[in-house]
């Protein structure tokens, strides 16, 4: 399982950016909505996930109450800057994304529907906090520090699962590999223009998230040469 790393505690006399003024604020709006979407994405799909995996329906639950936990968070933070998310953003920077995991999950895809959710946009999400940690407002912050920790715990349920399944799914997570991973780099470059005025660097979140990414195809037990394989897809498009 990762672990937190050390550009998980604010850089002394890192770069603030001026959280009052209206470019910050305007930009803050698309973000956080897409934070706040994004964790109750996590919620649903965690539920969805429980009904293709009765057994473990209940361990699910709980992740998915961690998730919604988050999203309140979170619109707490936009609360305190005194900013209105724009979900209807959000709900469109999703759409791929959440159409591919639909499919899987009407398809009984488990393993699909664990790499979309529980590897890919879980460490999208690890990448993001990362990164916004050290220039975010005080309030947020703290907010953030606390739901990067559950994160790892998501991330570490779908290392788990697919490690003890991957003689039987190998295949299907390459083919969910090459649909979904280029979705996240092109979601990745959509935002990096908001993440800028925020002070977040797109190719820092980059390779952030490919880091996580590929530590958590390792711990599944992907060999160097398949992760480098699977990893190229994030060039295409």
């Amino acid at each position: 399982m990762a672990t937190l790393e050390a550009t998980d505690v604010p850089t002394a006399g890192a770069s603030l950016p001026d959280f009052t003024c209206a470019n910050y604020k305007d930009a803050y709006s698309r973000i956080n909505a897409i934070v706040i979407e994004g964790e109750q994405e996590a919620h649903d799909n965690y539920i969805s996930i429980g009904t293709l995996l009765p057994d473990q329906a209940d361990e699910l639950t709980k992740l998915a109450r961690m998730e919604m936990k988050h999203m309140k968070g979170f619109t707490a933070c936009a609360n305190n800057l005194g900013v209105t998310a724009d979900m209807a953003f959000a709900k469109e920077f999703f759409a791929p994304l959440h159409g591919n995991f639909q499919k899987a999950l009407a398809e009984g895809k488990v393993p699909t529907c664990l790499l979309i959710q529980a590897l890919l946009i879980e460490a999208f999400a690890i990448s993001a906090y990362h990164i916004y940690i050290p220039v975010a407002d005080p309030f947020a912050r703290k907010i953030t520090e606390g739901v990067v920790k559950d994160e790892y715990t998501h991330l570490n349920y779908g290392e788990v699962w697919l490690k003890a399944n991957l003689d039987n799914c190998r295949e299907e997570l390459e083919e969910a590999n090459r649909e979904n991973l280029p979705l996240i780099r092109r979601m990745l470059d959509q935002v990096a223009g908001d993440a800028a005025v925020l002070h977040m660097d797109k190719e820092d979140l980059i390779e952030d998230f490919l880091i996580a990414y590929q530590e958590a195809l390792t711990e599944i037990g992907f060999s160097t040469r398949e992760i480098a394989r699977m990893a190229a897809a994030a060039l295409v498009g």
